[in-house]
């Protein structure tokens, strides 16, 4: 897995801030760059090499044995839109299922070179154990999510709202950084409604790591899953389930 980031970020690094990146729109109008689509080329490759036995799903280049008993798991840049404006709000997400749930998870920012890597019972950013902070409630907790816009039009995210309008700090530092930022303790609550599996395999065993709890956003399994909600303790993530229900 370090392996799969260092390359795929070595690829990536010279295209971040180049005005004259190439942008397409694909099919459902999520953006694209040649940089996506070289990282996860060369993380393809790189298990073929090593584990040509194993699965692989990818956002780019679809599936190829997703059945096996270990399937990667890849999103070569997960917040496209940041990238390409030049905005270090986005990373890497590699992460490895075995028989069908996320055993191991990585979210790298290669621009700021950090590496964050949990086995649902550790998480180390850059070799160093982190975990999530304590935080009484939703009033004391900085909360993010990747899309206002999203949770503002989306009927069943009225109730988040009223959890940002309650919160200490609501901010969309999101995307895989603001899972990165509540996994290190810099962050509380991180939801987002509408998710991909190669948004999701990463950030579960992150997340369970660093010590906090991640559901889709009804309470359920984080995976597979359409939404996630994320939050640094128990207590804080059934204090926002109960917001959402409203």
């Amino acid at each position: 897995m370090v392996e799969l980031a260092t390359l795929s970020g070595h690829f990536i690094q010279p295209f971040f801030g180049r005005p004259d990146v190439a942008v397409e729109i694909k099919a459902d109008q999520s953006p694209v760059t040649a940089a996506d689509r070289g990282a996860e080329e060369i993380m393809r490759g790189l298990i073929h090499k090593r584990f040509p036995g194993h699965g692989i799903v990818g956002e780019e280049f679809g599936s190829e044995r997703p059945d096996a008993e270990f399937v990667w798991v890849l999103d070569p840049i997960d917040g496209t839109k940041s990238f390409v404006a030049g905005v270090p709000l986005f990373g890497t997400l590699i992460g490895l299922l075995h028989e069908g749930q996320p055993v191991l998870g990585c979210i790298h920012q290669p621009i700021l070179g950090q590496l964050l890597i949990g086995d649902n019972h550790t998480t180390t950013l850059n070799r160093k154990p982190v975990r999530t902070r304590s935080v009484a409630g939703i009033e004391a907790a900085t909360v993010l999510t990747s899309d206002p816009a999203v949770v503002s039009r989306m009927p069943a995210c009225r109730g988040f709202t009223g959890v940002m309008e309650r919160a200490r700090v609501a901010r969309s530092w999101g995307d895989c950084y603001g899972y990165l930022l509540l996994a290190t303790g810099k962050a509380d609550v991180m939801y987002d409604p509408l998710m991909h599996l190669w948004d999701i395999a990463a950030l579960v065993p992150v997340v369970r790591g660093a010590g906090g709890v991640i559901t889709d956003a009804k309470g359920g399994p984080a995976y597979p899953a359409d939404s996630i909600l994320a939050s640094a303790n128990a207590g804080l993530h059934a204090e926002v389930l109960k917001a959402l229900a409203a």
